[in-house]
């Protein structure tokens, strides 16, 4: 698994399943079993997402009496919003920059149809 902790998480969350768990997890807190009943896999399989996971420090578990619930780690997604808000505003700058060339542009620009090209045939 890659060390750095962006990596991780970006890593975890690109299966379907561990994405949909993480979605369940952001409703509310859930244990292995509750986690596992939609899925056609077993338990096992599921404690495997959750260690990967966990891993990434997307969720945590905790010990309530004779339960182990799951937690969901609402601040490992600060780190994700940070690193995408960076490129959105880097993007939206871009598209700032080309709105402003196009709007230096005249609309009446005439565009050449296959007749009028040179080298064309008449």
């Amino acid at each position: 698994m890659p060390a750095d902790p962006l990596s991780r998480v970006f890593s975890a969350l690109a299966d379907p399943t561990r994405r949909d768990m993480v979605a369940r997890l952001a409703v509310a807190d859930a244990t292995v079993n509750g986690l596992a009943e939609p899925y056609d896999v077993s338990v096992q399989a599921v404690s495997k997402h959750l260690k990967v996971l966990e891993d990434a420090g997307l969720v945590s578990r905790s010990r309530q009496a004779q339960r182990r619930p799951v937690h969901l780690e609402a601040d490992v997604f600060d780190l994700m919003t940070t690193w995408i808000e960076r490129y959105r505003r880097q993007a939206e700058e871009r598209y700032r920059r080309l709105d402003d060339v196009l709007q230096t542009m005249p609309d009446d620009v005439d565009t050449p149809t296959p007749s009028t090209q040179t080298g064309a045939p008449s």
